[in-house]
Protein backbone atom coordinates (compact mmCIF):
# COMPACT_ATOMS: atom_id res chain seq x y z
CA UNK A 1 0.00 0.00 0.00
CA UNK A 2 1.31 3.34 -1.20
CA UNK A 3 1.26 6.46 0.99
CA UNK A 4 0.26 10.04 -0.31
CA UNK A 5 3.35 12.32 0.79
CA UNK A 6 1.92 16.61 -0.06
CA UNK A 7 4.01 18.01 -2.80
CA UNK A 8 6.89 19.90 -0.90
CA UNK A 9 6.19 23.19 0.16
CA UNK A 10 7.90 26.18 -1.84
CA UNK A 11 9.56 28.72 -0.10
CA UNK A 12 8.56 32.74 -0.54
CA UNK A 13 10.58 33.88 -3.08
CA UNK A 14 9.87 37.49 -1.41
CA UNK A 15 11.65 37.82 1.77
CA UNK A 16 9.33 41.53 2.53
CA UNK A 17 6.52 39.72 4.02
CA UNK A 18 8.79 37.67 6.23
CA UNK A 19 10.68 40.63 7.73
CA UNK A 20 7.36 42.50 8.09
CA UNK A 21 6.31 40.13 10.32
CA UNK A 22 9.16 40.00 12.12
CA UNK A 23 9.33 43.74 12.62
CA UNK A 24 5.63 44.01 13.74
CA UNK A 25 6.46 41.20 15.69
CA UNK A 26 9.82 43.27 17.39
CA UNK A 27 7.61 46.61 17.85
CA UNK A 28 4.76 44.66 19.52
CA UNK A 29 6.91 42.99 21.96
CA UNK A 30 8.70 46.21 22.53
CA UNK A 31 5.48 48.21 23.48
CA UNK A 32 4.26 45.12 25.39
CA UNK A 33 7.52 45.69 27.79
CA UNK A 34 6.88 49.52 28.34
CA UNK A 35 3.52 49.12 29.04
CA UNK A 36 4.38 46.61 31.43
CA UNK A 37 7.40 47.53 33.07
CA UNK A 38 5.49 51.44 33.43
CA UNK A 39 2.07 50.04 34.38
CA UNK A 40 3.43 49.79 38.47
CA UNK A 41 4.01 53.53 38.36
CA UNK A 42 0.33 54.65 37.40
CA UNK A 43 -1.35 51.75 39.56
CA UNK A 44 -2.22 53.56 42.67
CA UNK A 45 -3.04 56.49 40.69
CA UNK A 46 -5.64 54.54 38.39
CA UNK A 47 -6.73 52.52 41.71
CA UNK A 48 -7.60 55.86 43.66
CA UNK A 49 -9.39 57.44 39.87
CA UNK A 50 -11.48 54.24 40.02
CA UNK A 51 -12.81 55.04 43.42
CA UNK A 52 -13.77 58.41 42.12
CA UNK A 53 -17.60 59.06 42.42
CA UNK A 54 -17.50 60.32 39.09
CA UNK A 55 -15.29 57.79 37.71
CA UNK A 56 -18.19 54.73 38.63
CA UNK A 57 -20.58 57.30 37.37
CA UNK A 58 -18.77 57.38 34.02
CA UNK A 59 -18.32 53.51 33.99
CA UNK A 60 -22.10 52.73 34.60
CA UNK A 61 -22.95 54.91 31.87
CA UNK A 62 -19.96 53.40 29.50
CA UNK A 63 -21.57 50.33 30.18
CA UNK A 64 -25.22 50.66 29.31
CA UNK A 65 -23.90 51.73 26.04
CA UNK A 66 -24.44 50.52 22.24
CA UNK A 67 -21.23 48.09 21.70
CA UNK A 68 -20.66 50.80 18.29
CA UNK A 69 -20.64 53.83 21.00
CA UNK A 70 -18.46 52.26 23.21
CA UNK A 71 -16.04 51.27 20.45
CA UNK A 72 -16.11 55.09 19.13
CA UNK A 73 -15.35 56.09 22.83
CA UNK A 74 -12.08 54.11 23.11
CA UNK A 75 -11.37 54.51 19.26
CA UNK A 76 -11.11 58.04 19.48
CA UNK A 77 -8.43 58.59 22.24
CA UNK A 78 -6.86 55.08 20.92
CA UNK A 79 -5.90 56.21 17.93
CA UNK A 80 -4.53 59.55 19.49
CA UNK A 81 -2.79 58.31 22.79
CA UNK A 82 -1.06 55.13 20.94
CA UNK A 83 0.54 57.16 18.24
CA UNK A 84 1.66 59.57 20.61
CA UNK A 85 3.43 57.10 22.77
CA UNK A 86 6.02 55.65 19.59
CA UNK A 87 6.44 59.95 18.85
CA UNK A 88 8.10 60.25 21.93
CA UNK A 89 10.28 57.59 21.56
CA UNK A 90 11.35 58.74 18.58
CA UNK A 91 11.71 62.16 20.52
CA UNK A 92 13.65 60.68 23.09
CA UNK A 93 15.86 58.53 20.65
CA UNK A 94 16.44 62.22 18.88
CA UNK A 95 17.99 63.99 22.34
CA UNK A 96 14.75 65.33 23.52
CA UNK A 97 14.51 62.99 26.61
CA UNK A 98 13.16 65.22 28.90
CA UNK A 99 10.49 65.97 26.56
CA UNK A 100 10.08 62.81 24.92
CA UNK A 101 9.64 60.60 28.80
CA UNK A 102 7.12 63.67 29.60
CA UNK A 103 4.98 63.04 26.59
CA UNK A 104 5.64 59.22 27.23
CA UNK A 105 4.35 59.39 30.86
CA UNK A 106 1.24 61.56 29.95
CA UNK A 107 0.08 59.32 27.11
CA UNK A 108 0.57 56.28 29.08
CA UNK A 109 -1.33 58.01 31.84
CA UNK A 110 -4.07 58.61 29.33
CA UNK A 111 -3.89 54.96 28.04
CA UNK A 112 -4.19 53.75 31.66
CA UNK A 113 -6.91 55.73 33.05
CA UNK A 114 -8.94 57.12 30.01
CA UNK A 115 -8.75 54.11 27.30
CA UNK A 116 -8.25 51.19 30.30
CA UNK A 117 -11.73 52.52 32.52
CA UNK A 118 -13.82 52.59 29.01
CA UNK A 119 -12.24 49.22 27.88
CA UNK A 120 -13.28 47.50 31.80
CA UNK A 121 -16.62 49.54 31.47
CA UNK A 122 -17.43 48.00 27.93
CA UNK A 123 -15.71 44.58 27.65
CA UNK A 124 -19.32 43.24 28.25
CA UNK A 125 -20.68 45.21 25.05
CA UNK A 126 -17.48 44.74 23.11
CA UNK A 127 -17.54 40.75 23.56
CA UNK A 128 -20.66 40.69 21.70
CA UNK A 129 -19.04 42.26 18.63
CA UNK A 130 -17.68 38.70 16.65
CA UNK A 131 -14.43 41.06 15.63
CA UNK A 132 -13.79 42.56 18.75
CA UNK A 133 -13.71 39.10 20.71
CA UNK A 134 -11.72 37.41 18.52
CA UNK A 135 -9.53 40.85 18.74
CA UNK A 136 -9.91 41.02 22.19
CA UNK A 137 -9.10 37.19 22.79
CA UNK A 138 -6.41 37.47 20.59
CA UNK A 139 -4.30 40.32 21.93
CA UNK A 140 -4.84 38.94 25.34
CA UNK A 141 -3.07 35.89 24.64
CA UNK A 142 -0.49 37.74 22.13
CA UNK A 143 0.22 39.54 25.55
CA UNK A 144 0.35 36.89 27.76
CA UNK A 145 2.92 35.02 25.41
CA UNK A 146 4.75 37.73 25.19
CA UNK A 147 5.30 38.69 28.99
CA UNK A 148 5.58 34.41 29.48
CA UNK A 149 8.35 34.70 27.03
CA UNK A 150 10.05 37.43 28.72
CA UNK A 151 9.86 36.22 32.05
CA UNK A 152 8.50 39.74 33.11
CA UNK A 153 7.13 38.74 36.28
CA UNK A 154 9.91 37.57 37.34
CA UNK A 155 11.50 40.95 35.75
CA UNK A 156 9.00 43.17 37.92
CA UNK A 157 10.04 41.52 41.01
CA UNK A 158 14.06 41.98 40.56
CA UNK A 159 12.96 45.61 39.77
CA UNK A 160 10.93 45.49 42.92
CA UNK A 161 13.89 44.55 44.96
CA UNK A 162 16.19 46.59 43.44
CA UNK A 163 14.11 49.48 44.01
CA UNK A 164 13.68 49.06 47.49
CA UNK A 165 17.46 48.20 48.34
CA UNK A 166 17.77 51.86 46.48
CA UNK A 167 15.29 53.34 48.86
CA UNK A 168 17.00 51.52 52.02
CA UNK A 169 20.84 52.64 50.96
CA UNK A 170 20.30 56.36 49.75
CA UNK A 171 18.49 57.43 52.77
Amino acid sequence: MSQIVPPPRRASRNPFPAALRTAFRIVCGAVILLDELVRPLYRPLIRRIAELRLMRAFEGWIARRSPYLVLVLIGVPYIVVEPLKFLALIGIANGHAKVGALAFLLANLVSFVLIERIFTAGKAQLMTLRPMAWLITTAGAVRASVVSWLHLAELKERLRVLARWARLHWR
